[in-house]
């Protein structure tokens, strides 16, 4: 179950990103909405990532965390905001996906 936590957590460190690309993007009373959901998914993130840690291993959970956030922002800033997805930034991304995955595989 908590796997799941830490999944949902790092989902909630690419929101809290995303949400700081939107801040970056408007103004007025638009930016203070995202700027909301920046700390709102940041507060979220971090308190599923402490209970996460609560029975996984605080060095792979973290790494876990980050690398879910790692691609995912990378996903996003390709995707909606229209980033460059040259094919190295591509292989490094696999790269990162198999490493969390690597991660899962050998954490008791």
């Amino acid at each position: 179950m908590n796997w799941i936590i830490l999944i949902i957590a790092g989902l909630f460190e690419v929101a809290f990103a995303s949400c700081l690309g939107k801040v970056k993007e408007t103004s007025g009373n638009e930016m203070y909405w995202w700027f909301g959901g920046f700390l709102a998914c940041l507060t979220i993130s971090m308190l599923l990532l402490i209970k996460a840690t609560e029975t996984l291993p605080i060095g792979t959970a973290y790494a876990v965390w980050t690398g879910i956030g790692a691609v995912g922002t990378a996903l996003v800033g390709i995707f909606v905001f229209k980033d460059p997805a040259s094919f190295w930034r591509i292989f490094f991304i696999c790269t990162l996906i198999s490493s969390v995955i690597g991660l899962k595989a050998v954490s008791h």
